[in-house]
């Protein structure tokens, strides 16, 4: 006899659903607009060529170009990117049981920056197209390899140790990239600095999806495969360990696959900022703090809010192009402020 749908299984199902919808449409719209706009069911019937269904809707070269070879490379990666991010602030918010964490709390961003601005500096990154992605990639592992030292040969290894020693490596890299910046041999080279640390998707092509594809949604999921272990640690690391967690463990797993998740993000797109912050609360706010929910469809909507912010920073400022990345800071900044005051005001009430 069939088992029923439990209440968890169809607001999970209808969750998802929902947030599909809203990616398909944004990709969609993104598509189709720009300088040069294609007909609604022109873009349709390109993208559903690209996925091998054929439509009788007559399509031109240069449509095909526009929307294949230009515009829909910048979208898969920034939803790539948005579901890295989205993915690994959830991830990140469970572990430090911290709303307020993101996912380079443990010096990713700062490592990948330090990677991509040090091949701007000394001239690399003319090199190849793929030496500054190749440097912001393996930046990002090694600040988080020196946080995982660190943390390590502590006498506390306790989550709260491990996040002082993220912010103490962010700081301190911080400082380099800003002595880089100071002394940047000419405005060239400091306007590409400020340009990748603003994050941008400028450019992308299909070369760029294949080369972040398979370690962002492998990554990701990894991560969801660990939804319950999540929802044991939310609880405590006492909790967790009668649940039969090893919780060092797992913990060192979430971190390691995090942050190559967001590492390979970072490489891509420079540093998008609030992504990681805003989505999972705005998920978590509507469908609650389950990860077996939180996680999948916060891959859902960072994706297509990333790609809606992209297709705001193109056409918002028109002809003039604003970096994706402050497009995510005006929106995000304002919303970390309302956390923090929602936070003081449940303080207050106890």
């Amino acid at each position: 006899m069939p088992t029923r749908p439990t209440p968890l299984t169809r607001r999970l199902f209808a969750a998802l659903l929902l947030l599909f919808f809203v990616l398909i449409g944004a990709i969609v719209v993104s598509a189709a607009l720009g300088p040069v706009s294609i007909p609604w069911d022109h873009t349709a019937a390109i993208l559903l060529k690209r996925v091998g269904i054929a439509t009788s809707i007559p399509i031109t070269e240069r449509e095909l170009l526009m929307v294949d070879q230009i515009r829909l490379p910048r979208i898969l990666v920034g939803g790539l990117v948005g579901a890295a991010l989205g993915v690994s602030g959830v991830v990140m918010q469970a572990l430090f049981r911290n709303p307020l964490a993101e996912p380079g709390v443990v010096g990713v961003s700062s490592g990948a920056a330090l990677g991509a601005v040090g091949a701007i500096y000394f001239g690399l990154a003319g090199v190849s197209r793929w030496f500054m992605p190749a440097a912001a990639f393996v930046g990002a592992m090694f600040a988080v390899i020196i946080v995982f030292l660190v943390w390590t040969r502590s006498r506390r290894s306790g989550a709260g140790t491990l996040l002082l020693v993220g912010i103490g490596i962010n700081s301190f890299l911080s400082a380099v990239i800003s002595l880089m910046v100071a002394n940047a041999p000419n405005e060239h080279e400091l306007r590409g600095i400020i340009y990748w640390l603003q994050g941008g998707l400028e450019a992308r092509t299909w070369e760029h999806v294949h080369l972040v594809a398979g370690p962002i949604l492998l990554g990701c999921l990894l991560l969801m495969a660990f939804a319950r272990d999540l929802n044991m640690l939310l609880l405590g690391d006492d909790h967790a360990r009668t649940s039969g967690i090893d919780v060092a463990r797992t913990r060192g797993a979430l971190l390691a696959i995090a942050s190559v998740v967001t590492g390979a993000a970072v490489a891509v797109s420079g540093i998008i900022g609030f992504v990681g912050l805003v989505i999972p609360h705005s998920i978590r706010l509507v469908a609650g703090p389950d990860h077996r929910l939180l996680l999948p469809a916060s891959a859902l909507g960072g994706a297509a809010f990333l790609i809606i912010a992209d297709t705001v920073s193109r056409l918002a400022w028109n002809p003039i192009t604003i970096q994706v990345g402050v497009v995510t800071s005006l929106i995000g900044a304002p919303f970390f402020l309302y956390l923090v005051l929602r936070g003081d005001r449940k303080g207050a009430t106890r």
